[in-house]
Formats: structure tokens, sequence, C-alpha cells
């Protein structure tokens, strides 16, 4: 097995100063990483059997769209407001400095829906939360999240009470 912890390279002072950006594109043009990046975050829901996998701007589609294929489930992706061509449904979520929104399709999440969210980092959990949100308010039901890496230390997964979250790495420190 692979430690893919190894795949993500650290880049300081990005997306600004005394910021350490956890960057997946050394995973991602590793062909054996990726793949088991992939079969690790789809084994545990194999046997939950999800009805639809709903991945997050940006990196979650890239994730989540190889993890629908593998599961054999569709993929709806959750979108940044007024990126998508059709009838939406929005969640805004608070940041550090202000507020932001996602968004997805009406008619992509059905009542009852069984539904698996992915995106590639929890980090303060407030897009995975809104995301969450955003299912619910359409009927589906959350049956877990999976993400590549988790920042612990900065608590994202207390936004996500009740939520089965499944995460491949884990950073306790910046």
């Amino acid at each position: 097995m692979l430690d893919l912890k190894t795949f993500i390279r650290d880049v300081p002072d990005f997306p600004k100063k005394g910021i350490v950006f956890k960057d997946i594109t050394t995973l991602l043009i590793n062909a054996d990483a990726f793949r088991e990046t992939i079969r690790l975050l789809c084994e545990p829901h194999r046997e939950q059997k999800p009805d639809v996998i709903v991945g997050i701007e940006s990196r979650g589609f890239i994730l989540g769209s190889a993890m629908a294929y593998e599961l054999g489930v569709p993929f709806v992706p959750a979108r940044k407001p007024g990126k998508l061509p059709a009838e939406t449904v929005r969640e805004e979520y608070t940041l550090e400095y202000g507020k932001d929104a996602i968004e997805i399709h009406r008619d992509a999440i059905r009542k009852g829906m069984r539904v698996l969210i992915v995106d590639d980092l929890l980090a303060t959990g407030g897009t995975a939360a809104a995301t969450v949100r955003l299912v619910r308010n359409l009927g589906g039901l959350v049956i877990g999240t999976a993400f590549l890496i988790e920042l612990v230390f900065l608590n994202g997964r207390n936004l996500l009470k009740n939520i089965p979250i499944h995460v491949l790495i884990s950073y306790s420190e910046d």
C-alpha cells in the first residue's frame, strides 16, 4: 500500500502569507497514487450503496467523479454561485472574513436519495456543512462524507456532527 501523504506537496504562503497549502496535484499526476486514493475513498462506501455522489468545487469534482465512476452512481457538482446553467438552490456559509455560498441544481437530488459528499479537504467545515444542508433541503439523506485530507487543528468535523466522516490523510498541526 502506498503512503499517500508522501504525494502531497506543501506550498508555503499560498494563497496568502502564513498559510501552508496542501497541494494534491502531485498526487493526481501519479497514476498509482491516484488509483489508490480512489480505491481507498470508495472502500467504506461500497456497502453503504450511495445513490449519488455530490462533489464540492473544485477538487471535489476530480475525486467525486472518479468515485462515482468506480461505484457506478451519478455525480452531482456543488458549485460556487452563478456557475450552474439551470435552476439552483443555494446555501450560504461563513468565512473567516465574510460569507460565501454553494449551489446545486434543484433537480439533482430527489427525496430519499442516499448521498455521499466528497471533497479534497476538510478544514473549517463550512463548505461541507453548507453542502449537507443543501442536500437535506432537497430531501436527500446524507449517508457520509469523504475527504482526502483533514486539517484536524481547524476542527471542521465539529460542523458535521452525526455524519460519518472518512478521511485518508490527517494533519494535526499546520
